[in-house]
């Protein structure tokens, strides 16, 4: 978990500077990391990596309104509400972190490394961050994720077809193998995309 965290807090600040709190919020409504994450792993989190000189902490020398542009509705009101959120939190609530140069490269090789990948959830993780990747490393992700998702599918296709299971549970497992065929549609479908992206990137660096 604690590579996740620091890929996820690194690709945050990447966008711009962030409050403890505000980190806290978008790792929720920007990335998914809902669960198990709370300011206890947070501000360690983030002292560790000030420690390893891949964060720093900075003063605000303007107003936070003017950065509080994230992409959507949802994620620009999720930043106004930790922005006011802030003001009535402790001191440590209202320190800034910055991403450093080496902060910079420490990010690239967190999430270009297959290895800090463990489960559907950080991969999703991953892909929200995947602007920071080139397409090869894009490519490169989803046909690993395409390759345990077909490993799934043909666990739960096994489990819909055991008769010693009642109709019920049949019925689970049948239902799970369709999920897992739509994220497969998904992976396919941004493959394609990828792929398109990795040969223009080739044809252009010639």
């Amino acid at each position: 978990m604690i590579r996740v965290l620091d890929i996820a807090i690194l690709g945050l600040l990447m966008d711009r500077d962030h409050h403890g709190y505000e980190i806290r919020t978008q790792l929720r409504d920007r990335l998914g990391l809902s669960a198990n994450v709370s300011f206890g792993s947070i501000y360690p989190a983030l002292a560790r990596l000030e420690r390893h000189g891949s964060v720093e902490a900075v003063t605000p020398t303007e107003s936070r309104f003017g950065a509080l542009s994230t992409g959507s509705l949802s994620g620009e009101r999720a930043s106004l509400r930790a922005l006011r959120a802030t003001s009535g939190i402790g001191r440590r609530g209202r320190k800034v972190y910055r991403i450093t140069e080496r902060g910079r490269q420490e990010f690239a090789e967190l999430l270009a490394d297959p290895a800090t990948v463990d489960d559907g959830k950080n991969f999703s993780m991953r892909m929200a961050l995947a602007k920071y990747l080139t397409p090869s490393l894009r490519v490169n992700l989803l046909e690993r994720r395409r390759a345990d998702l077909l490993e799934r599918l043909a666990e739960v296709r096994q489990g819909a077809q055991n008769e010693s299971l009642d109709a019920y549970a049949r019925s689970v497992m049948a239902h799970a193998a369709q999920g897992v065929e739509l994220d497969l549609a998904w992976i396919d479908d941004m493959l394609n995309t990828e792929r398109s992206n990795q040969n223009r990137f080739a044809h252009d660096a010639k």
